[in-house]
């Protein structure tokens, strides 16, 4: 799995060039998604909250991010098969 990092400019950040701040977030495709382009997901997770996204769109995908315990709650919840 490879992680490919995806820069933000902060919206503080004016179009002269100052207070340029930028973010990157991490993004790793789901072992569960497949290679023929179903099931993809990829995530980003950040000290305190988890990216999530459809791989299939890269960069155009709607985003939306949870809470780190919230996301480690989902996964096990996954994990069980339910």
């Amino acid at each position: 799995m490879s992680e490919r990092l995806t820069w933000y400019r902060s919206s503080y950040s004016d179009s002269q060039g100052g207070a340029c701040v930028e973010v990157a977030l991490g993004w790793r495709k789901s072992s569960h998604s497949g290679t023929e382009g179903g099931n993809c997901v990829e995530v980003a997770p950040c000290p305190h909250t988890v990216h999530v996204r459809d791989s299939k769109l890269g960069g155009q995908s709607p985003r939306f991010a949870v809470a780190g315990d919230v996301w480690t709650a989902f996964v096990a919840y996954a994990r069980t098969g339910a």
